[in-house]
């Protein structure tokens, strides 16, 4: 049978050493760079039955025209010519840094005659050595101000200084004592070169030889009754705690490391660096990254220190690089930059102690980066027009969706089944009106979903002064809910298009809840798995959402919120149906309740634990261990 990809290599063709491969279009544009270590094995997935690929690399490798590869010695060489050809060609279908934001550092021109310290976002300085980078120009300002009082160095421009210099006169910041560079006189260039040496060194190490002997000379001129040079030195002590304290000790004193934090969907990751010298923590940043293919956790981690070391000086490669998952070829990585720093790099998994600690810290904080980046999107009003402008000509509707409501099934194993219902109006949540459905019982998600939607339509047709049964519909007060309680016009409110959590089985009982209410107007649409793809009622072929489409994004969010409404639903209902089961024990009141999950963590838990178990908790004996024991079995 004839290959769909002409350019397909014939049998035997591709060779089985290390290489490099790149994919391109007709007019020789490079589409995809990627590595492996055995060529035809890596080629070959690329070239299965099309109808197997994840989407977005079936629309990669039926854009290409072409393939090529190169043949290298060693693995190493493939991994260092991948991220060249990476530079050099900037693949659209590899990962992208979307956001090319710099962050500020602190440098010192170690170059100059009299070296200076400023802020800066230029990392191309002559000379200079850089410590950061800093979330915030105004952290590297108070950061250089604190150093100032104990290590006063040159603050004042090149130009200044020169003319300073060849006048006689201090430059500005020096008349006012802001900078203590040779121009004010008061130190010689030699002198400037070893407080600024100290200057460095502190700021490496957090040298504990400082505080030493400033606390040192304190003590001698309180002595000798100088209290105006002691209560200087206590002010410099003060200045180096508050710069170390800046810099929290997050690891052992002699730890040099970076740390990655990374949060991921479909779409998009999110990536938190930790810069950790001497234990501390002396620089943080995030980026964005968009993913174009469908690459796993490790593939990622893989194309991140890619990005990060690529280009990196000698002395910005640590000796330790700690990561949530290790890439698949994690030695060869290593010895990549073993290679760059000139000594050895390990690259592990923070798994325990400190370090998984600090881990759960970066992971937090890009899970936070990911919902901004997320957000920031929708905020744009033109860019929410052109997901809602997309969204409609991919659905072929007659007008955009102002109002979309997305309904999501969740359920323990088939027990406390809940619904939920999102709104976004304009392209924005409408927290407000978010609604969740308690279904009593069920046959399976199809039948919940008919079952909400059922319930959901007939407010469709009620009048406004009809009050919903607040049975049929709970709302969640800390999602912006309002109990249903009064008159309720916007949940009678028709959306323009309705979004259902599943394939074409989902779609269907939808599309039956909508004829039997008679609502036949209200698009309908299901998100599959892959995301890319909608589903129509009766369509063989699913709608597909190209990677770039604003439209995309809103699908996504939309879906992401209904699910995590449903969870957060159903969640609350298991806690409530265990404190309910527990407050029948005889002598068990609310206090010990709390103290009881709070001790075993988990409803598994507390079921699974013995008498003897449930007995070691303060305040419970023997007969009323045995009693929730029980009582626990029965339910």
């Amino acid at each position: 049978m004839t290959s769909p990809l002409p350019y397909k290599p014939g049998p035997g063709e591709i060779p089985t050493n290390p290489g490099v491969y790149r994919f391109h279009d007709a007019e020789g544009r490079v589409l995809y760079v990627g590595k492996a270590k055995n060529l035809r094995q890596r080629l070959s997935n690329y070239f299965a039955p099309l109808h197997t690929l994840h989407e977005r690399t079936r629309r990669m490798v039926t854009t290409a025209s072409g393939v090529e590869w190169t043949v290298v010695p060693t693995d190493v060489d493939s991994l260092q010519l991948e991220y060249q050809w990476i530079k050099q060609y900037d693949p659209p279908f590899n990962v992208k840094y979307r956001d090319d934001k710099s962050y500020p550092f602190l440098a010192i021109t170690m170059a100059d005659e009299a070296p200076r310290v400023m802020v800066t976002r230029n990392r191309k300085i002559r000379g200079a050595k850089y410590f950061g980078p800093y979330p915030k120009v105004w952290a590297v300002r108070d950061t250089i101000d604190l150093m100032l009082k104990v290590f006063p160095i040159r603050t004042c421009s090149d130009a200044s200084y020169k003319r300073a210099m060849q006048t006689g006169k201090p430059c500005f910041p020096g008349q006012i004592g802001k900078c203590g560079g040779p121009c004010s006189r008061r130190v010689t260039v030699a002198e400037h070169r070893a407080v600024v040496d100290d200057f460095v060194a502190f700021l490496q190490g957090g040298d504990k030889r400082f505080t030493r002997e400033i606390s040192a000379r304190m003590r001698e001129a309180a002595a000798a009754m100088d209290y105006e040079r002691a209560a200087v030195y206590r002010d410099q002590l003060e200045s180096l705690d508050a710069v170390l304290t800046k810099s929290a000790l997050v690891l052992p004193e002699d730890a040099d490391a970076d740390l990655f934090g990374i949060a991921e969907d479909e779409l998009d990751a999110a990536v938190h660096h930790f810069v950790i010298r001497q234990g501390r923590v002396r620089g943080v940043s995030s980026h964005t990254i968009v993913k174009e293919l469908d690459i796993g956790g490790g593939e990622l981690v893989d194309q991140i220190l890619q990005r990060t070391y690529g280009d990196a000086e000698r002395a910005d490669i640590p000796r330790r690089v700690l990561v949530p998952e290790l890439p698949p070829a994690h030695d060869e990585l290593e010895a990549f930059l073993s290679d760059r720093r000139g000594t050895r790099v390990e690259i592990q998994v923070a798994q325990r102690g400190q370090r998984a600690e600090l881990m759960r810290n970066a992971t937090l904080n890009a899970q936070q980066a990911l919902v901004r980046h997320k957000s920031q999107r929708t905020s744009d009003y033109a860019t929410r027009s052109q997901a809602l402008a997309d969204l409609q000509s991919a659905l072929g509707m007659a007008e955009a969706p102002l109002r979309i409501e997305c309904y999501d099934i969740s359920h323990l194993q088939g027990t406390n089944v809940v619904g939920s219902m999102v709104v976004f109006e304009d392209g924005l949540p409408r927290k407000d009106q978010y609604r969740s459905f308690s279904i009593a019982s069920t046959t399976d998600d199809t039948d919940s979903m008919y079952q909400v939607l059922t319930r959901r339509l007939a407010h469709l047709d009620e009048p406004a002064e009809v009050v919903p049964d607040a049975a049929d519909v709970a709302t969640s007060a800390e999602e912006g809910g309002v109990t249903e309680t009064g008159t309720r016009r916007r949940f009678a409110y028709p959306p323009q298009l309705l979004l259902v959590d599943g394939g074409q089985p989902q779609v269907a009982a939808a599309r039956r809840a909508l004829e039997e209410s008679g609502h036949t107007e209200i698009a309908l649409a299901g998100i599959a798995k892959r995301l890319e793809e909608l589903w129509l009622p009766g369509d063989d072929y699913p709608v597909i959402l190209p990677r770039s489409s604003e439209a995309l994004y809103l699908v996504q969010r939309l879906r992401d919120e209904a699910h995590r409404f449903a969870i957060r639903h159903q969640r609350a209902r298991r806690k409530r149906d265990i404190r309910t089961v527990l407050s029948e024990v005889p002598g068990l009141g609310e206090q010990r309740i709390k103290a009881l999950l709070t001790h075993f963590g988990s409803v598994a838990a507390l079921r699974q634990a013995t008498t003897e178990q449930i007995e070691e908790l303060p305040g419970i004996g023997p007969t009323l261990a045995q009693s929730v024991h029980a009582h626990l079995a029965r339910g």
